[in-house]
């Protein structure tokens, strides 16, 4: 099968197209055919930084980066009941660790998946995963949002973002959205209630009294947050979770809760996704869909740090359907 391997972290030019061998399933597994990858900044960040891909893969090497996948079931392990081959399929695979995905069949256990809803793409279900996710375990599991509360969502054009006004917005929550002037129009049609233009505007001098905050940047925008939110409230910064001294003082000082969050594999959430994503509640903007073989392209273009919505990787229907 066609694959991508990273033996050391670097450049673009370190992804290593190759051929490997089909790989062999476990029993509590199903074998996927891949139509769809969905790419992320945690993919960029290691393949460019030894730390980083240190930090998930430890001294493995070489390793096939990638966690999001869309396409079809093959083969199944004997203790799988609930999928079949033939079955389309969509999840994030084994996140935080080896994925896989980057390449033409993975080994995937068969509770991180669900069955991708005939509604959409598999462009559309693949980039619905770790982002999706991402979104649903911070605002649903954890900060537990609910109507009327008043919702601050950072860079909410991008990948986690665009999900995040789209699912607060369907728990009731008064959405208020960050991004530049460009994607305003963007983040209103996802359903914010109020637009900022961080280029021209300091959030938290138009803000207060916000009951959660979902931070995708770090740094000066979530010292500056935390001005924002009201005592008892809530920040939960999803790119480390590694905070300052000063942060946590501050936090404590405003008697704000500031809390980090890494997404984690879930079959259960994925399928609750998947009822939204069916129902159009939950719509995947892909903003890029690149050929399998321009892998390095889908990279350089989620370095920019200014998608929006998501970019994708096709292996094998080359086209995109539906507008998004």
């Amino acid at each position: 099968m066609k694959a991508i391997i990273l033996t050391a972290a670097g450049s673009t030019a370190n992804l290593n197209h190759t051929e490997l061998p089909l790989p062999s399933i476990k029993e509590n597994e199903v074998l996927v055919k891949l139509t769809a990858i969905s790419i992320n900044p945690i993919d960029v960040k290691a393949r460019a930084n030894e730390g980083v891909l240190n930090w998930v893969f430890g001294d493995e090497r070489p390793v096939i980066l990638g966690w999001d996948i869309s396409g079809e079931v093959t083969e199944t392990g004997g203790q799988v009941s609930d999928f079949k081959i033939g079955d389309e399929v969509f999840g994030m695979v084994n996140f935080f660790g080896h994925g896989k995905a980057y390449a033409e069949y993975v080994a995937v256990p068969a509770d991180q998946l669900s069955l991708k809803p005939g509604t959409i793409s598999h462009q559309e279900a693949a980039a619905a995963t770790l982002a999706a996710l991402t979104a649903w375990q911070v605002l649903v599991n954890q900060a537990r949002i609910s109507k009327g509360q008043r919702v601050l969502i950072h860079a909410a054009s991008g990948g986690v973002g665009h999900y995040a006004v789209q699912i607060a917005k369907h728990f009731g929550a008064f959405v208020i959205g960050t991004s530049s002037a460009a994607n305003r129009d963007f983040v209103l049609s996802l359903g914010a209630d109020e637009h900022i233009d961080y280029t021209s505007v300091r959030f938290e001098e138009v803000l207060s009294e916000v009951d959660f905050v979902l931070d995708t940047i770090e740094g000066e925008t979530l010292t500056r947050s935390i001005a924002v939110v009201k005592p008892g409230g809530t920040i939960i910064s999803i790119p480390t979770g590694n905070f300052d001294q000063s942060d946590l003082d501050k936090a404590k000082d405003h008697q704000v809760n500031l809390l980090g969050y890494l997404v984690q594999s879930s079959g259960t959430d994925m399928k609750l996704l998947a009822d939204l994503l069916e129902k159009g509640i939950l719509k995947s903007h892909v903003s890029q869909s690149f050929d399998f073989k321009d892998m390095d392209k889908a990279h350089q273009a989620v370095e920019t740090g200014k998608t929006k919505g998501k970019i994708v990787v096709t292996l094998n229907t080359p086209s995109l359907s539906g507008d998004n």
